[in-house]
C-alpha cells in the first residue's frame, strides 16, 4: 500500500516538473519574439545609414605592365643572355664600369642609370624603359630629328651622367640596347604599355614654390641625399649609395629630371625611398615644390644650341627660352603652367583653322 502512494507521488511530482518545463520554454520563446519584433519595429522609422567604405582604385595604377619574367630570357642564345645580363649589370652599376674610376672606361659622372630608371629601369612609372623599344626610332623635338635607340642610350650619358656617350660599336653599348630590348619584350610596336616611363602629375593652380620645396626637402630628402645635395659615395667610392641631386657630380641642365614636371611626376610615386606607387608619401604640392627646389639649385650645364630647333615644340616647362608664346622663363620653368599650356592649344587650334597654300 505504502509502495503504491509512493509510485503515485513520484508521478505527480514528474508531471508538476513537465508542466514548468513547458512552462518555462513558452516564456522564454514569447520573450524572445517581444524582443526581436520589437526591435525590428523600433528601427521601420529610424533612418538608414549607408555603409560604404569602397574607394574606387585610381585606374591609373591597375593593371601596370609588368615587364618579362626572366624565364624569358631563355628564348635567347647563350650569347645573347650573357649581353642582356650584362646590360643589366652596366644600368645598375654604371659608376663601377663607367665612371670616374670605372674597369672599363671613366666617361660618366660617378652615378648609375639605375639612380634615375630604378630597379635597373623595370620598376612601374620609376622612370622605366618598357616603350623604348616598341616606340623607337621616333621623331622627337628636342633634336628635330627620328632618333634611335643608339641616340636615346647617348643622351642620357651625356646629360644625366653628365659625361660622354659610350662607342656605338662597343660591348657596353651592344649589351645596354640588348637588356633595353629585352625589357620591351611582349609591348605592342608603337605602344607605350601602362605604368611606363614617369607618371604624369597633376599640376597645381599655382607656381611650384622652391622656399616650401627646401622644406620638404629637410624632412623628407636630406638624410639621403644630404644637405648640400652632394649624396653619399658607396665604401669603395666608385659609385654613389645615394646620387648627388645637385652640385657638380649630379645631372646637369640639358637632363630630363631638369624640368620641374618630370621631377615631380618622378618623386611622386619613388620618394623617399623605398616608395612606390604602392605606397606614396609625398603629397602632389610636396613633390611640385621639392622639384621646384632641387631644379633651382646649381648644377653642371650643357650646349643646349642645337636643341628644340622648332621652337615651337618646347615643352610648356622647359626653363629656357626663346619661345613662341609670351611667357618668361621663370614662369616656363616654375609655373603656373596651365596660362602656357592653355596658349599653346589656343595657338595649336588657331594655326590647324589656317587654310593651306595647297587649298588657295
Amino acid at each position: 500500500m505504502e509502495s503504491n502512494n509512493l509510485v503515485e507521488t513520484l508521478l505527480r511530482s514528474l508531471k508538476i516538473l513537465l508542466v514548468l518545463l513547458l512552462t518555462s520554454a513558452s516564456l522564454m520563446f514569447f520573450l524572445g519574439y517581444i524582443l526581436v519584433v520589437g526591435d525590428s519595429n523600433s528601427n521601420d522609422n529610424a533612418p538608414i545609414v549607408e555603409q560604404n567604405n569602397y574607394v574606387k582604385p585610381d585606374s591609373n595604377f591597375v593593371g601596370l605592365w609588368p615587364g618579362p619574367a626572366d624565364w624569358q630570357k631563355s628564348k635567347f642564345n647563350p650569347e645573347q643572355q650573357k649581353l642582356i645580363n650584362y646590360g643589366k649589370e652596366l644600368i645598375a652599376h654604371t659608376a663601377d664600369y663607367l665612371g670616374p674610376k670605372g674597369s672599363v672606361k671613366p666617361i660618366s659622372n660617378g652615378m648609375n642609370c639605375q639612380n634615375c630608371h630604378l630597379q635597373a629601369g623595370a620598376q612601374p612609372w620609376g622612370n622605366n624603359y618598357f616603350a623604348v623599344q616598341a616606340t623607337y626610332p621616333k621623331f622627337r623635338e628636342r633634336s628635330g630629328t627620328s632618333e634611335n635607340q643608339v641616340k636615346r642610350v647617348s643622351d642620357c650619358f651625356e646629360r644625366s651622367l653628365n659625361g660622354k656617350a659610350p662607342d656605338s660599336t662597343s660591348r657596353e653599348m651592344k649589351a645596354i640596347l640588348a637588356y633595353i630590348e629585352w625589357l620591351g619584350t611582349g609591348v605592342p610596336k608603337n605602344k607605350a604599355p601602362k605604368g611606363s616611363g614617369i607618371y604624369k602629375l597633376k599640376g597645381l593652380k599655382r607656381a611650384t614654390d622652391p622656399v616650401l620645396g627646401k622644406v620638404v626637402y629637410e624632412q623628407k630628402c636630406q638624410s639621403c641625399h644630404q644637405a648640400k645635395g652632394e649624396g653619399v659615395l658607396a665604401a669603395d667610392g666608385k659609385s654613389y649609395t645615394f646620387p648627388p641631386l645637385w652640385g657638380p657630380n649630379s645631372y646637369n641642365i640639358g637632363a630630363g629630371l631638369y624640368r620641374i614636371s618630370n621631377f615631380a611626376g618622378y618623386v611622386k610615386y619613388n620618394m623617399p625611398f623605398g616608395v612606390t606607387y604602392k605606397n606614396a608619401q609625398l603629397t602632389d604640392e610636396e613633390a611640385w615644390d621639392v622639384a621646384a627646389y632641387v631644379n633651382s639649385m646649381p648644377r653642371p650645364t650643357k650646349d643646349l644650341s642645337k636643341d628644340w630647333p622648332n621652337i615651337d615644340g618646347k615643352p610648356f616647362d622647359h626653363p629656357f627660352g626663346p619661345y613662341s608664346d609670351p611667357f618668361t622663363e621663370t614662369q616656363h620653368k616654375y609655373g603656373p603652367y596651365k596660362p602656357i599650356k592653355d596658349w599653346k592649344e589656343k595657338h595649336k587650334a588657331n594655326k590647324s583653322k589656317k587654310p593651306s597654300l595647297a587649298s588657295l
